[in-house]
């Protein structure tokens, strides 16, 4: 009590508000407890034998086999790019990261309509051979488990490629030259050092990749394959039980306590140094001939499946449904989008910059302890978010209404569930740890001393914030709320289960017409949605030429 007393009114009001923070951030989990408690409990062994098992069985394989073949990709094009030279390197480097661009509702309706019997890859094999039907030839089903793990994993894998890459890049040369002095080839270099000492940094980027694999329902309910999300939407919205599918979701929540655990132990005491007074970078090693064909082959075809084929389809596909595109409507969804977004962008900044500065000035373990937890929303998959907001904002909505019309006659209707506020709350709570991360960084960078000479000056330490560390923190503000903005832009779970009664976004229109199989009419949506998703990618890739530049001087021998 008395370290509390003997701080400042500003220091005093950070802490206050970093803790709103949280209790905020982990009130749907509450919320989802407490539903799931209150819940039906004499349903859930139905529910255990006609929709848990399976959909875990389900979501187990998909995460699987997302995870080995996100690792296998994101791995392999990561090694070629830092440590080997060939035709398109420099190309390939910053290039594998456009899948991020793609949301994976995007790229299932898309392959399904390239891989489709009518599509121009079954139609061009039917030409070419003469065949006449389907049962002529053989292809693969693209709504498969299987068909699932292949898209997910063509855009998701940039998650391992970014960590990998940037391990890669701090590698010293020495370790490698050991291994090689030692009689190792490059592929046994590879696997018994390089690899090892790029663990953390994989299971970091994998652990990503799950979560977005866990969170994601449009694509799923379009291929078919029922995990816990599109559980959690069908025991909702098509049986009516909240209960049940509170209870769904708190298996979920226990997935990504899975997930967590995991990522941390992938961390765990995996620190590694180089000892010596100046390390080398890494020697990059040509490539001549096939070998040299054969790795900008392997980088060439994960950006043409997860990127270029998508994106060609969707531009082929606007173009021709232009004319009977109602462009007026459509740019309403485009509001609707943008307005969100943009407020989402901006409480999510604001937040941020609350916490990071709250533990900044108190150095106090339960202040960072507060901000940690309001960054696990992250974690949390669209539906369980909307499923722990809806029914409290609900509550609240309907309380006040009854209260304005007891009082005064006035009906308020659903002043946060009917406004988009609640939209506002899910984006913000989803992707606050997005601009933490950034504004962390970006205010670790500016020195204590500053600090000290503005309180010094007598400048309160919110005049401080405003007059020193907010102008400095420029860039990593815009990047914040950039990341927040097109990740808000491509949201569709939450979107769906907390929009106001018709209200459109560019997510849900896209995800409505390939419900309807008119993915063609929705292509103009998912057009403009991988544009805005373009542009953190290139910010991504500005960042990691930097990295690169900073870490080739950082490790460069002296003259």
């Amino acid at each position: 009590m008395l370290t509390w007393r003997r701080r400042g009114r500003g220091e005093k009001i950070a802490v206050v508000l970093c803790s709103l923070v949280a209790i905020v951030a982990l009130m749907p989990l509450i919320s989802i407890t407490v539903i799931a408690l209150r819940g039906d409990w004499t349903v859930w062994p139905h529910l255990v034998r006609t929709v848990l098992i399976d959909s875990t069985r389900v979501t187990g394989l998909l995460m699987l086999g997302v995870g080995l073949t996100t690792a296998v990709i994101g791995l392999a094009t990561a090694w070629l790019v830092t440590m080997h030279d060939f035709p398109g390197r420099r190309l390939f480097d910053w290039m594998l990261l456009l899948p991020l661009a793609v949301p994976t509702y995007v790229a299932a309706y898309t392959y399904v309509e390239i891989l489709d019997y009518l599509g121009p890859v079954q139609s061009m094999i039917r030409s070419l051979f003469g065949f006449t039907s389907s049962r002529d030839y053989w292809f693969p089903e693209i709504r498969s488990l299987g068909g699932a793990i292949a898209l997910m994993s063509l855009v998701l894998y940039p998650y391992v490629y970014l960590a990998a890459r940037a391990s890669f890049l701090m590698q010293s040369a020495s370790v490698l030259d050991v291994s090689r002095a030692l009689g190792r080839g490059p592929v046994a270099t590879f696997w018994h050092v390089a690899l090892p000492l790029a663990r953390p940094s994989a299971v970091v980027g994998v652990t990503l990749a799950l979560m977005e694999c866990l969170n994601d329902i449009g694509a799923m309910q379009f291929l078919g394959v029922r995990t816990l999300t599109v559980s959690v939407y069908a025991t909702w919205t098509n049986r009516a039980n909240l209960g049940g599918a509170a209870q769904i979701a708190c298996a979920m929540l226990l997935v990504v306590f899975v997930l967590l655990v995991i990522e941390r132990h992938g961390r765990r005491a995996q620190r590694f140094h180089d000892h010596g007074t100046r390390a080398r970078p890494a020697r990059i090693l040509p490539l001549r001939g096939g070998k040299a064909a054969l790795a900008a082959l392997a980088c060439a075809l994960p950006v043409f499946l997860g990127f270029v084929a998508p994106a060609l389809y969707l531009a082929d596909a606007a173009i021709a449904e232009l004319p009977r595109t109602n462009l007026t409507a459509y740019a309403d969804f485009a509001r609707n989008s943008f307005v969100l977004s943009v407020i989402a962008a901006f409480v999510a900044v604001v937040t941020a910059v609350t916490v990071t500065y709250a533990v900044r000035l108190t150095g106090s373990g339960t202040v960072r302890l507060a901000g940690r937890l309001a960054g696990i929303g992250y974690a949390v998959p669209g539906t369980v978010l909307a499923v722990g907001i809806l029914v409290p904002l609900a509550a609240f909505d309907n309380a006040v209404d009854g209260a304005m019309r007891t009082t005064f006659g006035i009906a308020t209707g659903l002043l946060l569930t009917g406004s988009g506020a609640a939209l506002v709350y899910a984006y913000t709570t989803r992707f606050f740890a997005v601009s933490h991360g950034a504004i962390e960084a970006g205010l670790g960078r500016i020195s204590p001393h500053l600090d000290m000479a503005a309180r010094s000056l007598g400048r309160t330490p919110l005049a401080t914030l405003r007059e020193v560390h907010l102008p400095l923190m420029r860039p990593a503000l815009a990047t914040a709320g950039l990341l927040v903005f097109v990740d808000s832009m491509k949201e569709l779970p939450a979107t769906l289960l907390l929009r106001p009664f018709n209200f459109e976004t560019l997510a849900t229109t896209v995800y409505s017409y390939a419900s309807m199989e008119m993915v063609d009419k929705g292509a103009l949506g998912a057009l403009v949605i991988v544009g805005v998703g373009v542009v953190p990618v290139i910010l991504l890739a500005r960042t990691s030429r930097t990295t690169r530049q900073v870490t080739a001087e950082g490790l460069a021998p002296a003259p």
